[in-house]
């Protein structure tokens, strides 16, 4: 499913990427953990996760997610959109929790 179609179904605001959500998302996956993420993220998911410091632009950037979806209104710094933006990852945010973020990408057939 492109990006821009999730970032529709789901609400979602659009921190940085916003020229690059044509690209496709195959699958997601959930964790806050770098560690975890690091070891079980592939390329082209959606990453949904609470994290909002730097280190999640370079983790992005380096396993080639399609996008991060910051959940639950987690404050995130300028310093992160910034780096999302200077790297050319694509970076949103809901107002919802992981759960009820994730029920609606379900719930929207992907």
């Amino acid at each position: 499913m492109k990006l821009e179609k999730i970032v529709a179904e789901l609400d979602l605001q659009v921190l940085a990427g916003t020229a690059q959500l044509e690209r496709e998302a195959q699958g997601c996956y959930i964790a806050d953990l770098l560690s975890c993420v690091m070891a079980g993220a592939q390329p082209d998911q959606l990453w949904f996760t609470l994290q909002t410091h730097l280190n999640i632009i370079a983790i992005a950037s380096m396993l080639e997610v399609a996008a991060i979806v910051v959940t639950e209104a987690a404050p995130i710094a300028p310093a992160t959109v910034e780096r999302a933006a200077a790297e050319g990852v694509i970076l949103l945010s809901s107002t919802e929790p992981t759960y009820e973020t994730v029920a609606k990408l379900i719930q929207a057939g992907y």
